[in-house]
């Protein structure tokens, strides 16, 4: 509780503002940030709180590439079908198609991310070597079998035989110097979960994604929300091509047109 004689205080260490200045993460945005800051770095910045380093930024660089857009997906749909109903609300369409974001679509990511958080949590010791790591998968993958757990990032709908964009993210992570322990164990787990699957999946763009967010620092709190950050240009795309070359109608009047009245079952 405070008197009427206390100021009141508000304390941020993200963005302030005088008369005559702008700051951003104690920086002058002026002299100190603008033409010497790129916003992917910023991003990542924002997300972990500390500056990255040279290695970290081309990382996350790719991820964000490799998550923009997948398409026609219900959430690309959610954005032209708003744009459609309401075109003099830009960011509502944007808004729509980001809050689609969910357990089916760009949720792999975070959910990957934490099971290899949760996995690496739970190591007796700290996993030096590829045979570590298969040990620490293969414990992991029995476990969730147990539980009837899915493991994600195992799997993609399009590209059974292996997504193109994961041995590129890898790839790219180990010629910065970030291919650390979530990647480490994600590969572990491509390499060991036949043994206990009793099949042979791809590891998806979506799940290496998880991984080598969260080896550049990316909390996996937020690791959903660094997806939405590439999904939101992608979006953008959709959108302008809504504008020149509209859909949103096409879709509409045959869902529209199609419908079947069926009572409810009793």
């Amino acid at each position: 509780m405070t008197d009427e004689s206390t100021p009141l205080s508000f304390p941020t260490s993200i963005g302030s503002s005088t008369p005559t200045t702008m700051s951003l993460l104690g920086h002058d945005m002026a002299t100190e940030m603008l033409g010497q800051v790129g916003f992917s770095e910023l991003c990542l910045w924002l997300m972990t709180g500390q500056r990255p380093d040279a290695g970290q930024v081309p990382v996350f660089d790719a991820v964000m590439v490799a998550l923009a857009d997948h398409g026609l997906t219900p959430i690309a749909i959610a954005s032209r079908l708003t744009y459609y109903s309401a075109p003099d609300s830009i960011q509502g369409a944007l808004a729509a198609g980001l809050l689609g974001g969910g357990s089916r679509f760009l949720g792999v990511t975070e959910d990957t991310g934490r099971f290899l958080a949760q996995a690496l949590a739970g190591a007796e010791s700290t996993p030096v070597d590829d045979a570590d790591f298969d040990a620490l998968a293969l414990a992991a993958l029995r476990t969730a079998r147990a539980a009837h757990v899915l493991v994600p990032g195992l799997g993609h709908p399009v590209h059974k035989d292996g997504d193109p964009r994961t041995p590129v993210i890898i790839r790219i992570a180990a010629e910065s110097g970030h291919r650390g322990p979530q990647l480490r164990l994600f590969e572990a787990i491509g390499r060991m979960h036949p043994q206990v699957l009793g099949r042979t999946l791809p590891l998806n763009g979506a799940g290496v994604c998880g991984a080598a967010l969260a080896d550049i620092g990316v909390p996996v709190e937020l690791l959903r929300g660094a997806v939405l950050i590439a999904r939101c240009a992608g979006l953008l795309g959709h959108l302008r091509e809504e504008m020149q070359r509209p859909l949103g109608e096409s879709i509409y009047m045959a869902v529209d047109r199609n419908a079947e009245y069926r009572p409810e079952e009793k």
